[in-house]
């Protein structure tokens, strides 16, 4: 079975109703992990062989986590700063077997989503917010996917979180049934690592 690996950086997860039914959601299907980035690392301190081996082990990634201040929560620019600069400029040899890995972002807006926009009050769509994250995949030779955005996540009652968990795990299979074939082959990488 295929690997799909979710990274949930979020600095208060505890008050996070939205994410929470996300995250239950994305639990339900087969062969999705989910790792609480905030819970690993409460202190910032980034485990990079834990990070590079998990991301060697899985078939596909997303990136979950809120918009704060049109960027991603402090944890996971300092993820990028540690795992992907190990991976891509330190070692490139790491990062030439995640080449062609599926990835993708989940994130979620407390606001409307009429506010992202050239008439909204955040003037910019939260896809072009997010472009350094698809510019970064780019660089790295991931296969970038279009993300799953949730807007007023902190104003969803009930039953509009169950209907944004149903949305999501719906999103994920599409997701995952579209990369089941790209999945990278890392034995050539290897065969080259080890000079054969």
């Amino acid at each position: 079975m295929s690997r799909t690996l979710i990274l949930f950086f979020h600095p208060m997860p505890s008050r996070s109703r939205a994410n929470a039914a996300l995250l239950a959601a994305a639990r339900s299907l087969p062969g999705v992990e989910v790792l609480d980035m905030g819970a690993l690392y409460p202190d910032g301190a980034i485990d990079t062989e834990a990070e590079v081996g998990r991301l060697l082990a899985a078939d596909r990634v997303v990136l979950q986590f809120p918009v704060q201040w049109y960027s991603t929560p402090p944890l996971l620019k300092a993820w990028q700063d540690t795992v992907l600069t190990r991976m891509f400029y330190v070692r490139p040899d790491e990062g030439a077997r995640l080449r062609g890995l599926p990835v993708t972002l989940a994130a979620t807006a407390g606001n409307v989503a009429q506010a992202y926009g050239p008439g909204g009050a955040n003037l910019y769509s939260l896809e072009e917010l997010l472009r350094p994250l698809e510019a970064t995949a780019h660089r790295c030779r991931l296969a970038w996917s279009r993300p799953f955005l949730l807007y007023q996540a902190n104003k969803l009652g009930a039953e509009a979180l169950v209907t944004a968990g149903e949305a999501y795990a719906a999103h994920l299979r599409r997701w995952i049934a579209a990369t089941a074939d790209t999945i990278p082959d890392r034995e050539p990488a290897l065969r080259v690592l080890a000079g054969t």
